[in-house]
């Protein structure tokens, strides 16, 4: 494994940017620029490139999808929110028609904002392509196949022009997936859901969102810091504030930045990636957030290494 893509990063339903939410990021462009002038164009990229994110740039408003890039042909991704559509749209600009290519999806659990993008994943109507839809859910199938179906969809599964399979999995069990080790564990959410684990010879990933973590519970402690154990880069659903998640939100099957901190520095993890954003946070919001985590993992990091936070965006690619 080499590479991160994430395709999309909110949780619950995709979002996207208003009117006054690009007015604003215009409006604080352009005091910053005020007294400024850019005779050529390298001047204005270098002057933007410096700009806040939350200014510059947008977190994205996809839902769940997420690329892991390995050394093999076999493409690896996670979750098929509707950050699964320009997924698509880059595998068919890069590879073309036809040319046969093997997609792996691993599913975390079956709610919409985790399968809307099938209906619209370009590969899945291109015959000779192959997909293999890996869960642990058993009823993963009908899940897939219900959303395509009238009146939900206009174009029923049946149309699907690659051949698609399904490899119902088994917790804690783990199974060698074209290069990859793949050991999918399950999380506290409603109707249950799986994070997975990645491990290649050098490199280790951990997908875990819509996960609920008990901090009391010292067995489901130390269970995620081990499933967590020294990975490279851990994915992390980080939807509420601690205590949204302790208190008017418990029980609603996400979890916290905080929480994830202490997670992954009991598991001695290099990089925690803030992931399945809450739809109401805007690009302000979420600079704040990764701030304030940063400076937590500083506050309690002790003698352990540094635990390197980033905060996921539509279109962020992290090299492992």
């Amino acid at each position: 494994m080499n590479q991160v893509v994430f395709w999309g990063t909110r949780g619950s339903l995709p979002v996207s940017l208003s009117h006054r939410d690009i007015r604003e990021k215009i409006v604080a462009a352009l005091t910053a620029a005020n007294g400024k002038t850019f005779k050529t164009r390298t001047a204005l990229d270098e002057f933007v490139d410096k700009l806040p994110f939350s200014v510059a740039g947008t977190f994205g408003g996809n839902s769940s999808c997420v690329e892991i890039v390995g050394d093999s042909n076999d493409h690896f991704i996670c979750d098929m929110g509707s950050g699964a559509r320009p997924l698509g749209q880059a595998k068919i600009a890069r590879f073309g028609v036809p040319n046969p290519q093997t997609y792996h999806i691993f599913i975390s659990h079956l709610h919409w904002d985790h399968l809307m993008g099938f209906p619209y994943f370009t590969p899945m109507y291109i015959p000779g392509n192959r997909i293999v839809v890996h869960g642990c859910h058993p009823d993963l199938e009908q899940a897939v196949r219900l959303q395509m179906q009238s009146p939900n969809f206009p174009v029923d599964y049946s149309m699907a022009g690659a051949k698609i399979e399904f490899d119902v999995m088994t917790p804690d069990q783990p199974r060698y997936i074209s290069g990859i080790n793949v050991t999918p564990k399950r999380q506290m959410h409603a109707g249950d859901s799986y994070g997975y684990r990645f491990e290649s010879l050098d490199k280790t990933v951990v997908y875990s969102t819509d996960s609920e973590h008990k901090l009391e519970n010292p067995d489901e402690h130390a269970e995620f810091s081990q499933f967590f154990r020294k990975a490279d880069l851990v994915i992390f659903d980080a939807m509420y504030s601690l205590a949204e998640a302790v208190s008017v939100k418990a029980d609603w099957g996400h979890s916290s930045n905080i929480v994830g901190v202490e997670l992954c520095q009991a598991a001695a993890v290099k990089r925690l990636a803030l992931f399945h954003h809450e739809p109401v946070h805007d690009d302000k919001q979420l600079s704040r957030l990764v701030a304030e985590t940063r400076r937590l993992e500083q506050i309690t990091r002790g003698s352990r290494a540094p635990l390197e936070i980033i905060s996921a965006y539509d279109g962020l690619t992290i090299d492992l």
